[in-house]
């Protein structure tokens, strides 16, 4: 699998678009690729939180423009990638590490540790599920978003929706939070310029300075 830019050309060149060409197909063996790419990210105890829901047919699209407040984007795009965090990824420690210790790659104590340690922390903390399933979701967005870069395509991550609609309306169980759209296709308009605060700004070493 190539791709045509670097690590850090995906990231500098990568801006949010709004304005996609219309009608512009993606193939299922490319998105796939960058849906695999995304899924690629870390995640805490491996428990790859996120799902994808993609939306490509003009009637969904359709569906859910309303629900993104009449947002052309998701209409006008190749695709719309809607990213789901797990709440209870815990649930999925069982078979993760089962893999593991049936490849041999951890014993059967180590397996009912991690585990173990797994569903204690998920119990002790009713905001745990949540806190991570949009943590982790998160990564997995960044990550599909520069893989799309990399690979000719545009992006627009989007958090303005009306969540509890999109909830309703495709089916999403409860165990499941929507963690943001990601709109993907090829640029009508350029992106608008942006700027970023100086490192200066927004680094600081050893202890948080009292003046910021």
């Amino acid at each position: 699998m190539t791709t045509s830019m670097t690590a850090s050309e995906a990231m500098l060149s990568r801006h949010s678009v709004r304005k996609y060409v219309p009608n512009t197909p993606i193939a299922a063996t490319e998105l796939n690729e960058i849906l695999e790419l995304g899924a690629s990210a870390p995640s805490s105890w491996n428990l790859q939180h996120w799902r994808f829901l993609v939306f490509q047919q003009e009637e969904t699209k359709q569906k859910l423009l309303p629900i993104s407040y009449n947002q052309q984007q998701v209409v006008d795009c190749s695709a719309v990638i809607a990213v789901l965090g797990d709440t209870q990824a815990n649930l999925m420690a069982p078979e993760l590490y089962g893999e593991q210790l049936q490849a041999g790659n951890i014993t059967q104590q180590v397996h009912d540790t991690l585990v173990g340690n797994i569903n204690r922390a998920y119990e002790s903390s009713a905001q745990l599920g949540t806190e991570e399933a949009i943590r982790n979701g998160s990564l997995a967005s960044m990550q599909l978003m520069l893989a799309a870069k990399a690979k000719g395509w545009d992006t627009c991550p989007m958090g303005g929706f009306n969540k509890e609609q999109f909830v309703t309306e495709f089916n999403i169980p409860s165990r499941y939070v929507p963690v943001m759209l990601i709109t993907l296709g090829k640029a009508a308009a350029p992106a608008h310029a942006t700027s970023r605060l100086p490192l200066e700004r927004t680094v600081f070493h050893e202890t948080f300075p009292a003046n910021q």
